[in-house]
């Protein structure tokens, strides 16, 4: 039994070299390379066949936009100037941006935490006040979103009259909210 396993096994490994190979080179569309593969002629059949109806299908098109073109012989490109993009695009883009806020001060506990926050809104009810635990045990309290530093500077000044230790610090802003 265990020589009938191997001779059968044997003959099964040998049966896989038996198989149509050859070598074949190819172009590369986009560097111009050339590419080695080795490949079974049947496939290599039937990937030249697919290229040839897919060049076929491009010139076709060509040859229509050709025709309405007036003789231009590429496709004609989009032209996008380069300009800065409005907040509106970037928000769109990307809702959660680097930007600013004001850093009123920072706490040890949040018992304080919630005592300056509520100093604050009394004072300042059209900013919004929040606070970042991630330095435990220390509590950041944070106030508004902004684009950037100068759109901080007008209420960081009217802030800083109330907590002279405020700053515009780098923070992860949610796009809609920022002014």
């Amino acid at each position: 039994m265990k020589n009938l396993i191997k001779i059968f096994s044997i003959l099964l490994f040998g049966g896989f070299y038996t198989l149509d190979a050859q070598q074949i080179v190819k172009k590369d569309t986009l560097a111009g390379t050339e590419l080695v593969m080795t490949m079974d002629s049947k496939v290599n059949t039937a990937l030249e066949s697919i290229e040839d109806k897919c060049s076929r299908t491009t010139n076709a098109v060509i040859s229509r936009d050709d025709d309405e073109d007036s003789g231009a012989s590429k496709p004609t490109k989009i032209y996008v100037p380069n300009r800065e993009l409005t907040n509106a695009e970037i928000c769109r883009k990307n809702p959660r941006i680097l930007g600013y806020k004001i850093q009123i001060t920072i706490v040890k506990s949040n018992d304080e935490a919630n005592e300056v926050k509520s100093y604050f809104r009394k004072r300042f009810p059209n900013l919004k006040v929040e606070t970042d635990a991630s330095l435990r045990p220390n509590y950041k309290i944070l106030a508004g979103s902004y684009f950037t530093k100068q759109s901080a500077a007008s209420d960081l000044a009217r802030v800083r009259e109330y907590f002279k230790s405020a700053v515009a610090v780098q923070y992860r802003i949610f796009c809609a909210e920022a002014k």
